[in-house]
């Protein structure tokens, strides 16, 4: 299996995590998207990218204002920029044992640790393990935007699912949508038309 290297983290805590990576390493991971990170001893840590931040310097506004700046300075700065992309990461759970886990991971991972993008295998084995708990952490997580980052990995996780055959899989993790936030008409709403948006016909 093909591991797809994203980059390495610059800080974290119990719940979420903050990855470095270069622009060049930027059309792999996308939002919504779930990643990865092996510690070591068969413990692992699961997470789901929840915004992707790239940052100015002062090179950056320097050509922003300059007039007549080539295609061949722009494509420089932007591939040789020392700046990282930061990519945050919220904790959805974690696999010790070859068991997978919907629980917080017991310690977060440490910096510089190797952050890899799962596969459509790995998506569906976290996605299928116990009832949809890691939807409580999404749900819970403040500055994130719920309704969207959900919309985002349903519909990546529905397709992964369908492809290995669990076509009821997206139907399923909806109805534990709407029990979970049946006392919270907002945020369902919010939920709902962000699937629809999407095109997710569940």
């Amino acid at each position: 299996m093909t591991m797809i290297e994203i980059g390495r983290l610059l800080r974290s805590s119990t719940t979420a995590c903050v990855i470095g990576c270069r622009v060049s390493q930027l059309n792999t991971p996308a939002f919504g998207g779930m990643v990865r990170i092996p510690l070591g001893d068969g413990y692992q840590v699961y997470g789901l990218i929840y915004d992707i931040r790239i940052d100015d310097d002062g090179l950056v506004r320097h050509l922003v204002t300059a007039e007549g700046v080539s295609e061949e300075v722009l494509l420089d700065n932007r591939l040789n920029r020392n700046v990282p992309v930061e990519i945050s990461v919220l904790f959805v759970g974690y696999e010790m044992g070859g068991r997978i886990s919907h629980l917080l991971p017991p310690r977060p991972p440490l910096t510089l640790d190797m952050i890899y993008s799962c596969s459509d295998e790995e998506l569906c084995a976290f996605t299928g393990a116990g009832h949809f708990g890691y939807f409580r952490h999404v749900l819970r997580a403040e500055d994130v935007p719920t309704g969207e980052l959900l919309a985002a990995h349903l519909s990546q996780a529905h397709r992964a699912q369908c492809a290995g055959g669990n076509h009821s899989w997206g139907v399923s993790a909806t109805q534990e949508l709407i029990t979970l936030l049946r006392d919270d008409y907002p945020t369902l709403m919010s939920v709902l038309g962000a699937l629809s948006d999407a095109g997710l016909a569940l």
